[in-house]
Order: structure tokens, then sequence, then C-alpha cells
């Protein structure tokens, strides 16, 4: 039964990758459409309950009128089909009605509503762009992806539960009670008015303050996990007073908002009991005073104090839901305009996959600035041809390391086109054009997962025993044969941490060019990729780098000349453009700005 009701929602479909909508119900609904029906039958199964509650009143009610005008011997055979109506209602009609409200809603939509949110959410954040995550801290963006699941699931089950349940309510028990005598809800119905209103004031700034609350929330947390993330710096200043003083920067601004909602919730509780007393008073001293006129029964005045009792403990649940609501649309507002926004770099709809035969690199007049006045990269041109081992060599901010995110399209061209065996990337799928191209950086970045997760990330389905051959040709199974984690895990199957942190340097690069080689990708690129070794490991792993590079076609980045000197081809950038071009040899007898990079670098690398 459990099982039946958890599956009739799949929480990972696969929905489309379109942008969510920046409207609040537009977005609302765009995420709700999975669950929708499954809450319309929740909602009429709230309002069914709701009716029959407060026919429970007008039936005590009733109850107390039989029991003060029937004959104790005739009771049961005057009033039995109506006592065995109310038996159904609560022993069959209603628990039927409970048990399915409580299946749908706990087992279809409280877990799978909000995991299908994230999913959806994970899915297309991955999928945006490279400037987008340049501006934002991961912590923050991770944050608002729970916290906005969270937020679509509570506003719309609030709605369509809380709010079906009161309004349904409270219009039944003013009819129950105005069909006794009307003037016995004039005190109800002039309480309403009043509750309304204190909701009207107090709603909206908790509203507000919710909002600002979230967001000052999402930056909390992006700044204690951006100091968590780069512990090895914080460590190496010996900064962490300095990072309480950021946190606490951070915390004092999430603290303003906490204690302006709590004044406003003094002052709103204060406001909420002093009504509850005014409707309790009221509505008594009318029903007896009605009943002393002999209008109105016993019971009626019953009803009137039942009702009224339900309602002073469904009062404060009943703001704090609408609060609640109103706080979880600030909390979804705050994560659409972090979460909605558009992905930059986009495949087209005709888009096909890269292949690659020969490996032919062509930029053709190319023109990026990041969308700013100052272009980065001007109108270069360049045709490296299939197999061909290009140095790129400058000062830096030369545009060296942008040239590559342009060939890896994490950026779109302002102007010109890139084009590998004669294909446009712009007109390629972008997960083709990145299978086709290896890459070691100088910042070498490792998932928090297993050694072994780590390597073969490069090929998917590759064994371990294909692993353990590319760590050996990266001269680095010696000290991955040595790894523990604290789980016990050892050698491939080790954790490395968050980012590599556990592994040196030189180890996690020795893994990125693992991975890599695995990868086998026939365009490779090298930035800075052998910066974090030392030279005898450089040394020992030069056999495993001319392995790699072999029949493919290859631009490598690095500052230290000598470890691209023996390239086909050096093009020496600055300030966007193509400067020189040539082999080490004629760059040096050029005399122009290689041959004075070298010289500062002294020239004492290479034989």
């Amino acid at each position: 039964m459990f099982s039946f009701f958890e599956k009739l929602v799949n929480p990972f479909a696969n929905y489309s990758l379109e942008q969510p909508p920046r409207g609040f119900w537009a977005f609302m609904w765009y995420y709700t459409r999975p669950v929708a029906p499954y809450m319309v039958i929740v909602s009429v199964i709230t309002a069914a309950i709701a009716i029959i509650e407060v026919n429970l009143f007008g039936f005590m009610g009733d109850l107390v009128n039989w029991f003060a005008a029937s004959n104790r011997e005739t009771f049961l055979s005057d009033h039995g089909s109506q006592l065995l109506l109310m038996a159904v209602l609560l022993l069959v009609i209603m628990p039927v009605l409970e048990i399915v409200w409580q299946f749908l809603f706990h087992q279809t939509v409280m877990g799978n509503y909000p995991m299908s949110i994230r999913w959806r959410l994970h899915r297309y954040l991955l999928r945006q762009s490279m400037e987008f995550y340049q501006d934002e801290f991961a912590g923050r963006v991770s944050q608002k992806v729970m916290q906005t699941a969270l937020a679509v699931r509570e506003v719309v089950s609030r709605l369509a539960d809380v709010f079906v349940y009161v309004s349904v309510y409270f219009t039944s028990a003013l009819y129950l009670i105005g069909s006794a005598k009307w003037q016995l809800a004039l005190p109800m119905l002039i309480w309403i008015i009043g509750y309304i209103g204190a909701l009207v004031f107090f709603v909206p700034k908790m509203r507000d303050i919710s909002r600002a609350q979230a967001n000052a929330r999402s930056e909390m947390v992006g700044k204690v996990v951006d100091a968590y993330s780069n512990i090895s710096v914080v460590k190496l200043f010996s900064h962490a007073a300095r990072e309480d003083d950021y946190a606490r920067q951070s915390m004092t601004g999430f603290m303003d908002n906490v204690y302006a909602m709590m004044r406003l919730v003094t002052v709103m509780e204060i406001t909420l009991k002093t009504l509850n007393n005014l409707l309790l008073f009221s509505s008594m001293a009318v029903g007896i005073y009605y009943w002393q006129a002999g209008l109105v029964q016993p019971g009626d005045v019953a009803l009137v104090g039942g009702i009224v009792m339900r309602l002073r403990g469904m009062s404060e649940w009943i703001l704090w839901e609408v609060s609640g609501v109103f706080e979880n649309i600030g909390t979804v507002q705050d994560g659409i305009s972090t979460i909605s926004q558009p992905q930059l770099v986009l495949d087209r709809p005709d888009a096909k996959e890269l292949t690659v035969n020969r490996g032919e690199i062509v930029f053709d007049k190319v023109c990026f600035d990041y969308g700013k006045d100052v272009p980065v990269i001007d109108s270069l041109s360049l045709t490296i041809r299939p197999g061909e081992k290009i140095g790129l060599v400058g000062r830096s901010g030369a545009g060296k390391s942008t040239l590559i995110s342009l060939l890896l399209r994490f950026f779109d061209l302002n102007t010109g086109a890139i084009r590998i065996d004669g294909q446009n990337i712009a007109e390629v799928r972008q997960d083709s054009l990145r299978a086709q191209i290896g890459v070691v950086t100088q910042d070498t970045s490792l998932l928090h997962r297993s050694v072994l997760e780590n390597i073969v990330y490069g090929h998917d389905g590759a064994s371990e025993e294909e692993a353990l051959r590319a760590a050996e040709q990266a001269q680095a199974l010696a000290f991955i044969e040595g790894l523990e984690d604290r789980s016990g895990n050892k050698g491939m199957h080790a954790e490395v941490g968050e980012r590599g942190i556990k592994l040196s340097g030189g180890q996690r690069q020795r893994i990125a060019i693992a991975r890599v080689l695995l990868k086998n990708a026939p365009i490779l690129v090298l930035d800075e990729a052998t910066s974090a070794l030392d030279s005898e490991v450089e040394a020992a792993i030069q056999d495993s780098l001319n392995l790699l590079m072999k029949d493919k076609t290859v631009l490598a980045i690095a500052h230290r000349l000598s470890t691209i000197a023996s390239m086909d081809r050096l093009i020496v950038m600055d300030g966007g453009r193509i400067v020189e071009m040539g082999s080490h040899d004629e760059l040096l007898a050029n005399n122009g700005l290689y041959a004075s990079l070298w010289d500062r670098q002294s020239g004492g690398f290479i034989a």
C-alpha cells in the first residue's frame, strides 16, 4: 500500500531542461504539474472533512436539545436513524477519507514533490554557464536549491490543504450558526473581519522580513562554506580570526532579521489573543441573551460555544500557516532571482554531434570581451594543423586561458568562429565537443569521491584495470597504493576529500593526468599541466605526457617555457592578439617578446 502511493509520482522523470519561468505563479505551476492531480484530490478530501467536522458540532447541539426534550425510554426509537447516520459518518466515512488523505499527502506528495523540484533544478543548474558560477557562491546556490524546493511544496500544500479547510470550515460554521439564529453568527462574523485585518497587516510584513532573512541565510551559508572550501588558505595565512569577523558580519545581518521577525510575532500574538478573548465573551453573551429571551435552544448555545472554542484553538495555527505561506513565498521569490537565470551558452535546436577525424582547429577572426568594452581576444586568427603540438606563450592576462575557454565553448564568441575539422563548434552539441577534448589544468579539481571514481570520470564505463593502467602511466600508482581514508578504504577506493584536499598538488595533478589518459580524446589541452610537479616527478612522467600527446592535436599553456620549448610551434600572445609565431629557436633569433620572457627565466632549463 505504501509503495503503491509512493510510486504514483516519479521524482526523477526526464523533465525538459528549459529555463524555469521568472514569474512567481508560473514558476510554482511549472514545478507543481507532476503532483497537481493529487493535490486536487487532497483539497477535495480536505473540504469534505471540514464540512463533516462542522456538522459534528451541529450534531452535538442537536444532541443537547434531544436530551432536554426527549423521553429516556423512547430516545433511541425517536432519534435512532440520526444516531446511526452519525455513527457511519464517524466510524466509516471519516476514517476512509482520512486514510486516503494521509496516503496521498504523505506518501505521494510530501517526499516526491520537493525531490522532483530539486532534481529539475539541479539538472538545469549543472548546465548553467561558467559565467553564472563565477558570480555565485557554490554554497549559496546549493542552499537556494534546497530552500526553494521545500518552499514551493509548503506554499502549494498549505494553499491546497489549510486554506481550503479553513475557508470551507469558516463558511460552514457561519451557515450552521446563522441557521439557528442569525444574530448568533454576528460575533463570529466580526471576529473573522478583525482576524482577516490582522492577517492583512502582519503577514506582508512577515513576508518581507522572511525574504530578507532567506537571502541573509543564503549569504551566511555561502560565506561559511567559502571558508571551509578554502581552509588551506585560511590556515596558511593564519586568518581564522579574520574569517570569524567575515562570518560574524553575515550572521549579524541574519540575526537583525531574526530580531525583527520575533518582535513582529510578539505583537501579532498579543493581538490574536485579544481578538480570541473578545470572540468568546461576545458569543457567549449573545447566546445567553437570546436563550433568556426564549429565542434559541440550549443546544444552539452549545453549538456556538463548541465552534468558538474550536476557532480559538485553530486561530493561532491558521495565522502561523498563513505566515508560513508568505514566508515561503518570500523564499521562493528569492530563489527565482538566482535560479531562473537564462543559460547563456545553449545548444542550437538542430545541433549535431561533433566528429573528429583529423583534429584540425581553426580560429577565424575570433573576438571576445566578457561583456566589457575592452577586448580580451581581439580578431585572432590561427590554424592548428591535425596532430600539431602548439605552445601558447605570453604574459599573464594575454588571453591564453580565455582562448582555451572559448575552444571548450564555456563562452560564446562576440564575432568570428572556431572550427574543428570544418565544423563550427557553435553548431554542435556542447557535450560532444568537450568529449573530444582532454584537459589538464593548473588548478586541478577532484571530486569528493574515491581515486577510482575520479580517474574513470574521464571515460564512462572504464574498468578498474583500465584505471590502474592509466594511474601507472601517470606515475601515480605508487602513492595511490598508500592511501587510506578514515572509513578504512584503501588505495584506489580511498576518498580524496573535497576538491582533493587530502592529496598534495602533485598527487592531484597526476590523478588528473591519469583521468585524461583514460579519456584518450583526439584533442589535448595542457594548461600549466605540470606546474604542481617538481622537476624529478615531471621528468618521470614526461614519457607519459609524450604518450598522451601522441597522434593528438595539442594546445599547451606554460609559464615555465622550458616545458613547451620543444613544441612544433609556439604562439606568443599579448593583449588578446598573436604577436609572434614560430619554433623556439626562431623566436629567440627574432629577439622579441618571447626572447625577453626566455631571458627572464635565464634559459637555463633545457640544453
